[in-house]
């Protein structure tokens, strides 16, 4: 699997993107199991109160989560463009320009011993 850490505002997101033979997770939403990858990662907005506070940018942000909505790509190139432009438009949405993501992906083996 490959973990793809964006970076912005003082603060990152990190989501997991399940390559092909690699088990993604399965629950309601979660894409064919045909699909050769699968993105899986939070999303996010600003609420005025309430939610997990984080700091961003220097100010204090109230975060509410939407329930992680899993998406299946066919190609490689598809899934990590694709979980780049998911990352940005999170941080967009608590105000941190989509520009300013800096990315570090990262590949991690899977412990099939579980």
């Amino acid at each position: 699997m490959l973990m793809v850490c964006g970076c912005a505002g003082d603060t990152e997101l990190t989501g997991t993107l399940y390559e092909r033979g690699e088990r993604a997770p399965s629950f309601e939403g979660a894409p064919n199991e045909d699909a050769a990858y699968v993105w899986v990662c939070d999303e996010f907005y600003e609420v005025d109160s309430g939610g997990t506070s984080q700091q961003v940018d220097g100010r204090e942000v109230n975060l509410a989560f939407e329930s992680p909505m899993p998406r299946g790509f066919d190609t490689r190139d598809q899934a990590v463009e694709n979980a780049r432009e998911h990352v940005r438009t999170q941080f967009a949405r608590i105000g941190v320009d989509p520009s300013t993501v800096e990315f570090n992906i990262k590949k991690v083996e899977l412990d099939t011993d579980l």
